[in-house]
């Protein structure tokens, strides 16, 4: 199987076509050649605009109503980026002792060739351990389905060697799309100025292979720790903070780290990340954030600058957040906030 190239391999956008081609073909192949293989999942690097999608105990953190939409556009420059967009909605219930989240996540590989649709419900539970400090513990039941493109696919049969892709392959269409279920918990623990947690998502590692024989998603480890400071006084009344995270993620033989932090000035936010592989020589990408908010409204961009060896080709990748706050200060209940920033 070969994707399709443009004729002429001396641009540089045939250069980068070959590049995420390759990169492209590895993702088909884990999930349609028979054996024991292996996927990964789509990442935001907005970690905490939508937390819910990085660890399921933050359901309901917020409160109040939060409803949040995400996109990201990654490598826009080559030929077959990878899209993502996610959409969130999460609360604190009184009734039940603990927060419900709804989430429903699309990526789209190789100009939908490759999709995947997650739906989730989560529910968290919190518990006071002291009077300076709670936690909180989330679980998370998904139903997703993967499905290829099979039409947009091209083969060795179809190539001419002087005028390139004429042919009709006489390869036959299979797989087509797998469905299942899969489950996530996670842990929040935080005082007035410090936050931590744990997330385990994909318990269950369900198989994804859309042909045969066996494709498992590996269970995704995360680790996150940060603490928000205020700048100018009293966390209740300051207008400034600064907010250091360092976030782990481990999945398979996968391990990457994400480290920086961010710096709010009343209603301006910005934030540097470096996010780096571990276990090789390889650096990844620097991730610069923007965001604007207010009681209500939150709205983020960020733009991951590509340091690898695929700088000149990529274009990097932008992301925006919007969330949306609801007042429900009505319902007068004893509630604490883990202190986390908006980005």
């Amino acid at each position: 199987m070969a994707m399709k190239f443009p004729q002429s391999t001396r641009t540089a956008a045939s250069r980068a076509f070959g590049v995420v081609a390759v990169a492209l073909l590895t993702v088909l192949t884990s999930t349609i050649v028979p054996g024991e293989l292996r996927a990964q999942d789509a990442e935001f690097t907005q970690f905490y605009a939508n937390p819910v999608f990085m660890n399921p105990a933050f359901a309901g953190s917020a409160r109040c109503p939060r409803f949040v939409m995400q996109y990201r556009n990654q490598w826009p420059a080559m030929s077959g980026n990878y899209v993502t967009s996610a959409v969130a909605y999460d609360q604190h219930i009184p009734s039940i002792s603990g927060g419900l989240g709804f989430t429903v996540m699309n990526d789209r590989a190789g100009r939908g060739t490759l999709s995947t649709t997650r739906i989730s419900g989560i529910y968290s539970y919190q518990q006071a351990v002291s009077r300076k400090f709670s936690i909180r513990a989330g679980f998370e039941a998904t139903y997703f389905q993967k499905a290829l493109d099979w039409s947009q696919l091209t083969f060795g049969d179809m190539i001419d060697p002087r005028k390139g892709f004429i042919y009709e392959t006489q390869d036959q269409p299979r797989g087509g799309q797998v469905s299942q279920v899969d489950f996530s918990a996670g842990i929040v623990g935080f005082s007035k100025k410090v936050y931590f947690g744990f997330a385990a998502h994909h318990l269950n590692e369900p198989n994804e292979s859309l042909v045969v024989g066996v494709s498992r998603l590996p269970m995704k480890l995360t680790a996150h720790f940060g603490a928000l400071l205020p700048l100018d006084g009293d966390a209740r009344y300051a207008s400034s903070f600064i907010s250091p995270n360092i976030i782990y993620n481990r999945q398979g033989e996968f391990q990457r780290l994400n480290f920086g932090g961010y710096v709010s000035k009343g209603p301006i936010v910005g934030g540097i990340w470096y996010r780096g592989i571990i276990g090789t020589q390889y650096r990844d990408a620097f991730i610069v954030t923007l965001g604007i908010q207010s009681d209500v409204i939150k709205f983020g961009y960020s733009y991951d600058v590509t340091v690898s060896d695929l700088t000149p080709a990529t274009g990097g990748a932008h992301e925006v957040s919007m969330s949306l706050n609801f007042d429900c200060r009505a319902k007068r209940i004893k509630f604490r906030s883990p202190p986390c920033p908006g980005f």
